[in-house]
């Protein structure tokens, strides 16, 4: 499997963890003291970070430190917009597409070079 396809995949398995663990306890834990969803978001990123960190090895062997970060924010908005959807229960918003479509601009500028 190509290096930047392990690290797209380890990293947008780290981000679902990372989503939810950012923003899961805003639906779920919400009546529960600030504490109690630091603590349990604390856990869910320990598998955050035991999927980062391996993506980004991994993938700074053929990519450059802003490649990786670009290819983390793309990845973020990607699994951050159906979370928002279906999870968190928001309306789809056409400043989804806008966004997506700065990051597209961005991915462009920073893989260009290669």
């Amino acid at each position: 499997m190509p290096v930047f396809l392990q690290s797209a995949l380890l990293l947008t398995a780290s981000n679902v963890f990372m989503t939810f663990a950012w923003y899961g306890h805003l639906k779920k834990l919400n009546h529960s003291a600030w504490y109690v969803a630091a603590l349990i978001s604390w856990g869910i990123a320990l598998f955050e970070y035991m999927l980062q960190v391996p993506a980004n090895r991994i993938g700074y062997q053929t990519m450059s430190l802003a490649q990786l970060k670009i290819m983390q924010e793309v990845i973020t908005l990607s699994v951050f917009v159906p979370f928002a959807v279906f999870f968190m229960r928001q309306p789809l918003k056409l400043d989804y597409l806008w966004a997506a479509l700065c990051m597209m601009g961005a991915v462009y500028f920073i893989f260009r070079s290669n």
